[in-house]
């Protein structure tokens, strides 16, 4: 009889499913490549997911952005995921933590998984060191903007990227913190420039929405090879 995991069932099998039924995945970043994780999860069968956020929703956003469209516009982050996650499944747990992350934010939960699609340098560090305080594995999105080829995107430990200017920084940084080596979705794409001036990064959904489902993929395979 089919149902809504049928397709995950024949490829991953009832004992793997229940893994990630039981799983709980933070998504810290329901942006760009957060909502495209976070919508990965759920149709993946993950039973509990944390999101955290404390942004609104911009028309800027709708270009890039899973749950942003004219309906949402000025919605919370944490909620149009939210409302994204019970259309595909009502009875995935959701948990919105609508917050800045940052080295002085207490989250008061515990999850099985963290991935990292955070925009800024210094809470991505805090958010290294929460992990590691409280021994969570997790993955983290280097620079998908500036970036035109999906091609390009890759999985790695952070001490093997190229071509990246975020990772760059987060080397320094984690050695500093003495963070130690951890995944990353990265692209090995030269970034392009810029042709207008901007304060803010050109992105396409192209390749954000792949540096989202990389990171999924790679939570959803550890969960399953988890002994849990």
């Amino acid at each position: 009889m089919s149902d809504r995991l049928h397709r995950c069932r024949l490829l991953f099998g009832e004992e793997n499913l229940a893994k990630l039924k039981r799983a709980t995945v933070m998504v810290v970043g329901c942006g760009a490549v957060g909502s495209f994780a976070i919508a990965a999860l759920a149709r993946s069968g993950v039973g509990h997911i944390i999101l955290v956020d404390f942004d609104k929703i911009e028309e800027s956003n709708i270009n890039r952005q899973l749950f942003a469209t004219q309906n949402t516009l000025d919605w919370r982050k944490t909620a149009a995921a939210h409302e994204h996650i019970a259309a595909i499944s009502p009875d995935i747990v959701v948990t919105e933590i609508d917050t800045f992350f940052d080295k002085n934010t207490a989250l008061p939960v515990r999850p099985d998984f963290v991935i990292d699609a955070i925009d800024t340098i210094a809470s991505k560090v805090a958010l290294y060191e929460w992990c590691e305080q409280n021994d969570i594995p997790f993955i983290s999105s280097m620079g998908a903007a500036r970036k035109t080829d999906p091609t390009q995107v890759k999985v790695a430990k952070l001490s093997k990227t190229v071509a990246c200017p975020l990772a760059r920084q987060i080397r320094k940084l984690a050695r500093e913190h003495d963070i130690k080596d951890f995944p990353v979705v990265f692209s090995t794409e030269t970034p392009a420039p810029q042709k207008t001036p901007d304060k803010n990064m050109g992105s396409i959904i192209t390749v954000t929405g792949t540096f989202g489902l990389f990171a999924a993929n790679y939570a959803i395979k550890h969960l399953i090879n988890s002994n849990s």
